[in-house]
């Protein structure tokens, strides 16, 4: 589906922001009403931008919107690099603590959980995510947490990911705690920051689809959905938060720690904007 597109000086990203709910002003409110109006304007703007691409093709990345780039990833699927990843990520799991528990004993399912995250905690008042999780369950029985951004962390969640393929993307958001967990990533997306004063809306819907050198802008919408990912520049696999660390190094802003609560509220606005799509990692990305 190669295609030159062509468009004219466009402020949709911000016209979309104040467009989108703002705060309710009191607590008799459905927040899930207000998130999934979000979510249809969010969706149907790409929707818009790359009509043919069908929503579900966007957990896809980039490859979705080019032939040429679709076709090379899918040769480098047949022999996928994080394979080893994902077998090492499995002896991990399974590989008893100490104690003689493991981290198959903290998850249900077998481990096939992808789709339990990210998920707001309303005892805890805080978003969950699942390399959170995964360090909580090795901290609770005993064991250092692994380091938050490749390595071993990356691994086991790309075990999970993998025996998570197709579990639908529906995270909720029910309460006010949530819901301002919820803006407080749906402000970071939206925020320009470092010398370049740049947001994640300014080159992820903005620009999605347009070139920067040699390399096409991926769009915002399925960003989260195939994570942790083996990325050629970085030789391995890292996960989310590590790419959150990368953009905001790109455009000269100072990262916040993986894990961090603003790097998790960010990907719970993101993966809530990506309801509908399906849990499709881990993948593998220039």
């Amino acid at each position: 589906m190669k295609k030159t597109i062509q468009r004219g000086l466009f402020t949709g990203a911000l016209v979309l922001l104040t467009a989108m709910t703002s705060k309710p002003a009191h607590a008799a409110v459905n927040y899930q009403a207000l998130v999934d109006a979000d979510v249809k304007k969010f969706q149907g703007y790409f929707l818009k931008e790359f009509p043919g691409v069908k929503l579900e093709d966007f957990g896809d990345g980039v490859y979705a919107l080019d032939e040429d780039s679709r076709k090379q990833w899918k040769e480098m699927e047949e022999f996928p690099p994080y394979e080893l990843d994902v077998e090492a990520g499995k002896a991990l799991f399974n590989k008893p603590f100490a104690n003689g528990k493991s981290l198959g004993s903290c998850f249900s399912n077998g481990g096939a959980v992808r789709g339990m995250y990210p998920y707001f905690d309303e005892k805890r008042k805080e978003v969950i995510t699942l390399e959170m999780a995964i360090n909580e369950c090795r901290v609770a029985n005993g064991e250092k947490p692994y380091a938050p951004k490749k390595g071993d962390i990356a691994r086991v969640s790309a075990y999970i990911a993998s025996i998570s393929r197709g579990q639908k993307i529906d995270v909720k958001v029910k309460s006010k705690a949530a819901y301002d967990a919820y803006m407080k990533g749906k402000e970071m997306f939206y925020a320009k920051r470092g010398q370049l004063n740049m947001s994640c809306s300014g080159c992820h819907m903005e620009y999605s689809g347009r070139h920067l050198r040699a390399e096409i802008i991926s769009p915002a919408l399925g960003h989260t959905t195939h994570f942790p990912v083996f990325r050629s520049k970085w030789g391995e696999i890292g996960t989310l938060h590590r790419r959150y660390a990368g953009c905001n190094e790109n455009i000269g802003a100072k990262p916040f720690p993986a894990q961090s609560k603003e790097y998790r509220d960010l990907e719970f606005f993101q993966t809530v904007m990506s309801n509908g799509l399906k849990f499709n990692g881990p993948a593998s990305r220039k």
